[in-house]
């Protein structure tokens, strides 16, 4: 029979396991085969030639694309700003012009140019490419607010194993103001990488930072919520709602245009596109669809302050009856228990 040290190791061996195993489907699963998903592009245009090509491409695009006519070039410019389309071809014999918004997203930009450069590949005529949209100095690839995000995520769910484990013995109401303060200095120190340090964020820093802080607050106060009820595998399930499922929904690197429904769909409330995409509104598309992205991110952190509410209410039933005192050693296993958990998750 194992002994119980070797059932221990094997305990704590689950976890990591289990996330090797989260983390495989997840990532593989949003970003193996990234391939337009309903990507929605225009034509310029309201001649029966363009009408023909539109058609065309929605043909052969099948559920890939999904192409609209708009009557001119500055109608093209606006829904691109308004982000309701990811690209615009305005058809010409010589000149053939695509527009893009590279601040949107690099890579659906990119695989717009590969649908229309086929198109005009065919006529043998070179492809005038123009962002409408270009991101800061800092940012060439459109990419830095989501690894602000990264770090943004990993500040947050790392304190959240601190407070759990080393503050249990505080009550709730210490604790939220742990989590509060945790929150307020991930999110400055976000701030200071992605702009000064990095210019991925040239204006706007009071809202950024803003921002910052409600997504980090949302987070722990999730996180401290659910170590109420979870203990030590609170660890995985913050691994998957904030990094499995956040880092591949949040549009970051391919967006929802590029990725299957599952993916696509989470990309529409979930907290880490909340940031992403309302940071990208603010900074790049004049507050386009921001009101929404800021309502996610409300919406996430009234749910963990509700899960505080709850775990609270829980630890003062569990008071009221308090358990049997136990031998000094019981109090031992607890804090190494403690040690161990803040270990797996800060390793993480």
């Amino acid at each position: 029979m194992a002994s119980p040290q070797i059932r221990h190791v094997a305990l704590h061996l689950l976890t990591p396991l289990l996330m090797c195993l989260g983390m495989g489907l997840a990532y593989l699963g949003a970003f193996h085969q990234p391939e337009p998903n309903q990507l929605a592009v225009a034509v310029v245009g309201d001649s029966p030639q363009v009408k023909v090509l539109a058609q065309t491409l929605k043909d052969t695009g099948g559920h890939a694309l999904d192409v609209i006519t708009v009557p001119g070039r500055d109608a093209a410019v606006t829904q691109l700003r308004d982000r309701e389309i990811a690209g615009a071809y305005v058809p010409d014999d010589r000149h053939p012009e695509l527009l893009v918004a590279t601040a949107g997203s690099d890579t659906t930009a990119m695989a717009v140019e590969a649908v229309f450069g086929q198109v005009s590949g065919k006529q043998g005529v070179p492809l005038t490419v123009t962002d409408v949209a270009v991101p800061a100095p800092g940012d060439p690839t459109a990419q830095g607010i989501f690894f602000l995000l990264v770090a943004l995520s990993i500040g947050s769910y790392g304190s959240v194993a601190a407070i759990g484990a080393a503050g249990a013995g505080l009550s709730m109401r210490v604790r939220a103001a742990f989590g509060l303060a945790a929150s307020l200095a991930v999110s400055l120190i976000g701030l200071a990488i992605a702009g000064p340090v990095f210019h991925v964020v040239d204006h706007d820093f009071g809202a950024i930072w803003a921002m910052s802080w409600l997504y980090s607050a949302g987070i722990l106060a999730v996180g401290i919520g659910l170590h109420t009820f979870l203990k030590r595998w609170t660890t995985l399930v913050m691994m998957v709602l904030f990094v499995m499922l956040n880092f591949t929904t949040s549009g970051g690197v391919y967006g929802p245009a590029l990725q299957n429904d599952f993916f696509g769909a989470l990309h529409g409330f979930w907290n880490g596109a909340g940031f992403v995409e309302g940071a990208r509104s603010l900074l790049y598309f004049d507050g386009v669809g921001f009101a929404g992205r800021l309502g996610s991110l409300f919406a996430w952190f009234a749910a963990g302050a509700v899960l505080m509410i709850a775990a609270a209410a829980a630890e003062r039933r569990a008071g009221s009856n308090p358990p049997v005192a136990q031998p000094d050693s019981t109090s031992a296993r607890e804090h190494e228990a403690a040690e161990e958990e803040m270990e797996e998750t800060v390793a993480v």
